[in-house]
């Protein structure tokens, strides 16, 4: 008989950015660092023999926690990588709802018959899944394999397995990050003994960001919307300050202007629906020749704070400056704004340096964009 452990990958940008991830090649969260050390753990005693992944980052470094304690390679496998959704890759959830609402309603609940130009269906990548696992089982009788992939991968297996349809996603969900599902295969049939077991995470580490509303993007010329920029900015300066000494909103609206005649979408209008929820400012000129992409302002609405909302801004610009090569991103955060200070070291930013302001100090930060495609592991 050959036990075979297939497990969904840690948080990845995508999961906390709320944004589509096909094949979508995103960095992992920390998080989902924490997430794959507990998965370590629960497999260090597990006599494992093989391994095999999706080809995808954060798929290989979920196959890590097994290599910690395991000295074997990871073998990658495409046919394991996630739906391939084309046109909708990297694209935030918000907007797909609110461009696609149909599609995408069908994507999440009707499975059985999703279908897009451009996008793999449910059953190309039951075919081809299948494909791999079956091939796997094969390739090791009696031995004990682990395999990495992705969560409607998962799904489209599954629900294969077990005879059931592609609809019933209460009996086979989507699977926490690093969730396990134990499968035994004996005389060319697999059998099913458990599912989306998590019971490695502690709790903090098992939470979803699902829960939180998806926001939607505008790109704008700021021109047009001037009194909107202008009142953003003043509030972000009177957050981070407590008044609006020093402020003066002309060189931002003006630099706003200068950002968006570079790069069409730099700056970006938030909405919750039709509902105003915030303002992103992206100076893509700046620092193009050191390699760094720059912040000008990443502001939300008083009442979409502390909702766990501002990492979807975030999202967009690591995804911005991605698809630009840049190595880093960068930005200014005043020395007595501590609510933002802790909003980007959380999110893996560091500080470089401290310099003068016209209110306070300012503190340099930085977030680093590793080539993921090509990093060993």
């Amino acid at each position: 008989m050959t036990e075979i452990y297939v497990i969904r990958h840690v948080q990845a940008e995508g999961n906390l950015y709320r944004h589509m991830q096909g094949h979508w090649d995103g960095d992992v969260t920390p998080i989902g660092i924490r997430q794959r050390d507990a998965l370590s753990l629960r497999f260090r005693d597990v006599p494992v023999d093989a391994l095999y992944s999706s080809d995808l980052y954060r798929a290989r470094f979920t196959a890590t926690a097994i290599t910690r304690f395991h000295d074997l390679p990871i073998q990658c496998d495409r046919r394991l990588r996630e739906i391939n959704i084309g046109p909708w890759e990297a694209l935030p959830f918000g907007n797909a709802v609110w461009e696609q609402p149909e599609a995408f309603d069908t994507f999440l609940h009707d499975p059985e018959h999703f279908e897009i130009p451009g996008c793999e269906t449910y059953h190309d990548v039951q075919a081809r899944a299948l494909e791999a696992l079956r091939d796997i089982a094969a390739e090791n009788p009696g031995r004990t394999v682990v395999i990495t992939t992705h969560g409607i991968t998962i799904r489209c297996m599954l629900t294969k397995l077990l005879g059931i349809s592609l609809n019933e996603t209460e009996t086979v969900p989507i699977f926490h990050n690093t969730g396990v599902a134990h499968l035994l295969y004996e005389d060319g049939r697999f059998t099913v003994d458990y599912l989306n077991d998590a019971s490695h995470l502690p709790p903090e580490l098992l939470r979803r960001v699902s829960d939180v509303p998806t926001l939607r993007d505008e790109c704008v010329d700021p021109a047009k919307h001037r009194a909107t920029y202008e009142r953003c900015y003043a509030d972000a300066w009177m957050s981070a300050h407590g008044d609006l000494e020093g402020f003066a909103a002309e060189p931002y609206y003006r630099a706003a202007c200068e950002h968006y005649r570079r790069d069409a979408e730099a700056v970006m209008l938030l909405y919750e629906n039709e509902n105003f929820a915030g303002l992103l400012d992206l100076d893509t000129g700046r620092g193009s020749h050191a390699g760094y992409g720059w912040i000008s302002l990443l502001y939300l609405c008083p009442e979409y704070r502390y909702r766990g909302l501002g990492v979807q801004l975030l999202g967009r610009a690591v995804a911005k400056y991605r698809r630009l090569g840049r190595r880093s991103i960068r930005l200014h955060v005043a020395e007595d704004n501590t609510a933002a200070l802790a909003f980007y070291r959380a999110n893996g930013f560091e500080e470089l340096s401290r310099e003068p302001g016209a209110h306070a100090p300012l503190l340099l930060m930085e977030k680093t964009l590793r080539r993921l495609s090509d990093e060993r592991l």
